[in-house]
């Protein structure tokens, strides 16, 4: 443990106590003789402005009590684990959404880096060890991404230019940011849509152009847009009107048991198969979730969603009817021709 560690634990022993902290209790705690302890006290004192201050009746060391809010030491301060913390976020945000913030980032980083060097430590560990596999993640223009980040927290309305793809037609909207959403590896903006006097969820990577404008948000309640955003199954919005009842096999059960669809989801084990209980509102990615499951997953309920899942999965079967009748036409044919070819003679 080096200076800046024990003067980092120090502060924070002194901060939690309720009573001055015994000078061999610091020697425990800090790891280091009574002549070192004073030293840490000392230098804390004289270059960092610390009110330490020795209590006689404990014979130990706290910090005063004087002034209106509670001594903090200053500037940035971490210990090794907390910076390497640090280091694993930003390699997370970096490989999440590589070239996002990385401008923003840089200095911050750099700083990092001379601290850890300071104490003799490496960075380099975090980009080994921390490996992350992005799954659908789409390319998006991180100056729109910056955009209508900068106005949802300034608090600002955006212009978009927007080109939605389930019908494919490019839309001007007016809206007022209220939230960012990190959903499957994508990101979504939530926002009041002037235009449609309605709550709207836009996908980040279809802005085409964004423009903030000189007009304050409209700003609604976190419990509305709760209501709104939070309840329904995915992505889709809107107050659950469903519930799909989903029977998975037993081998299937070992995965989805543990897994958490929805916040207010059901499950039980019923003859060692798993039945899962989600409440939706739209069916489209509830759908998409229960066929990639194929024939380990059977919808009990509603009937509508049991017959839709079925109609995709014989659509699907059928793509492959004509492959399958012509594999075993070809392996009949083989076969015939084995059986009338003569038999070698020796």
């Amino acid at each position: 443990m080096d200076i800046f560690d024990r003067i980092y634990r120090l502060h924070r022993i002194l901060r939690s106590s309720r009573y001055p902290v015994a000078q061999r209790t610091l020697q425990e705690k800090l790891e280091c003789s009574r002549a070192t302890v004073n030293r840490i006290i000392g230098e804390m004192r004289d270059y960092l402005g610390a009110p330490i201050a020795y209590d006689r009746r404990y014979n130990g060391y706290a910090y005063a009590t004087t002034g209106e809010h509670p001594y903090e030491l200053p500037g940035l301060w971490f210990n090794a684990s907390e910076l390497y913390a640090l280091l694993a976020t930003q390699q997370l945000l970096a490989q999440v959404q590589p070239g996002l913030l990385e401008s923003h980032l840089a200095p911050l980083q750099s700083r990092i880096q001379q601290i850890l060097e300071s104490k003799h430590l490496s960075k380099g560990e975090v980009g080994r060890r921390v490996r992350i596999l992005r799954s659908a993640a789409r390319r998006m223009d991180g100056e729109h991404f910056r955009t209508v980040a900068g106005a949802l927290l300034q608090r600002k309305r955006v212009h978009l230019h927007y080109h939605g793809r389930e019908r494919d037609v490019q839309t001007l909207r007016d809206i007022s940011p209220q939230r960012r959403t990190h959903y499957r590896d994508n990101w979504y903006l939530d926002a009041w849509d002037h235009g449609k006097k309605a709550l709207r969820s836009f996908s980040v990577d279809r802005v085409l152009k964004a423009t903030v404008q000189d007009k304050l948000a409209k700003d609604i309640p976190d419990s509305k847009l709760d209501a709104h955003f939070a309840t329904a199954y995915g992505i889709f919005a809107g107050k659950p009107k469903h519930k799909a009842i989903l029977r998975f096999t037993p081998e299937r059960a070992r995965w989805v048991a543990d897994e958490v669809w929805h916040p207010e989801q059901a499950g039980r084990f019923v003859d060692s198969h798993y039945e899962l209980t989600i409440p939706y509102s739209d069916p489209r990615e509830l759908m998409l979730d229960i066929l990639k499951y194929g024939p380990d997953v059977e919808v009990v309920a509603p009937a509508a969603l049991r017959c839709e899942v079925a109609a995709r999965l014989r659509t699907a079967a059928n793509l492959y009817s004509a492959e399958t009748t012509d594999a075993s036409v070809g392996a009949r044919q083989r076969q015939r021709e084995t059986k009338a070819r003569p038999t070698p003679v020796n």
